[in-house]
């Protein structure tokens, strides 16, 4: 199996704006967000859907996600931050975390043909950055 994006962005081969990192896990900013903070959080072990992990790397991945959620919400001053689970546009496992005070916001759109805008996104992983 080749790497996939989010491996070669583990590696450093490819630049993120990470928010967290453990020995497990890797999390940071989606460059096409829906909202601010927007973040993806991945197993550093390829694995192609969420529940196909074996039980520790999935264990790993979950208590990751409850971290940096429970961050993103404070640091962001969001009363929300919903899940997605959608595993097609990347085969790598990795959980969406999307903040929000409106529920309308969390069922927003990405513009996926937009410019990503890597200062703006750099200066907010700065500003949430475990």
């Amino acid at each position: 199996m080749s790497d996939s994006l989010f491996t070669r962005i583990i590696k450093g081969e490819i630049p993120s704006h990470k928010i967290y990192e453990d020995a497990d896990t890797y999390a940071f900013l989606d460059i096409h967000p829906i909202v601010e903070g927007h973040t993806l959080v991945i197993p550093k072990k390829q694995v192609e859907f969420v529940w196909d992990l074996e039980d520790r790397d999935y264990h790993c991945l979950m208590t990751s996600v409850k971290k940096v959620a429970r961050h993103l919400r404070s640091t962001l001053g969001v009363p929300y931050v919903g899940v997605q689970i959608v595993g097609v546009d990347v085969p790598h496992a990795h959980v969406q975390l999307i903040p929000f005070t409106d529920p309308k916001d969390y069922h927003n759109r990405a513009d996926m043909s937009a410019e990503p805008d890597h200062a703006a996104l750099a200066a907010l992983a700065q500003k949430i950055a475990l």
